[in-house]
């Protein structure tokens, strides 16, 4: 990936994408970075999530599945994660490649069979398909945009984690 300082093209600050970019490029080991959230439990099936010093996130489930319905359940979340994930990629690399986003819109659905998570039958619990359509509007050759959508669908942080099985480790204190 490479930068033009200075330019906010799609209002993307690419003297600090580019500075990024040279970082790692001269010490990959700033590539390697942690993230983290701390989730709170509220009562019933509400929690919050805090993340750096964000104001909480609140999460629930519908009032169909016993919650009260006053935030996104967790798979809700998830679609949403990736769906910003994916946002978050168009804007860089369009930024990067000169092209100019007009509009974009990132529709973001998934199926869950409730019968492992409700106990009803052993098996998977989660999502056994996730489908993403992108709606995007730039002025650009075909060629270009189509491009940008392979970047976008090969570069996924969040994609990438929930298309691999990638290990989770449950620590109970």
């Amino acid at each position: 990936m490479t930068a033009t300082v200075g330019s906010h093209l799609n209002q993307v600050d690419l003297a600090a994408v580019g500075a990024l970019v040279q970082a790692v490029s001269e010490q990959p080991e700033k590539a390697a970075t942690t993230w983290a959230a701390q989730v709170r439990w509220t009562g019933a099936f509400k929690s919050e999530a805090t993340v750096r010093d964000f104001a909480p996130m609140p999460s629930d489930e519908p009032k169909g599945m016993g919650g009260g319905d006053a935030a996104p359940n967790p798979v809700e979340q998830l679609l949403v994660a990736l769906g910003n994930c994916l946002a978050v990629g168009y804007a860089a690399n369009a930024t990067v490649a000169g092209i100019e986003i007009q509009e974009l819109t990132i529709k973001v659905e998934g199926d869950i069979d409730m019968h492992s998570f409700l106990g009803l039958k052993e098996g998977h619990a989660g999502f056994s398909g996730i489908r993403t359509v992108v709606d995007l509007k730039a002025d650009a050759d075909p060629a270009a945009i189509e491009a940008l959508h392979r970047r976008v669908e090969g570069s996924s942080p969040v994609g990438h984690s929930i298309a691999a099985a990638v290990p989770i480790t449950f620590t109970a204190t």
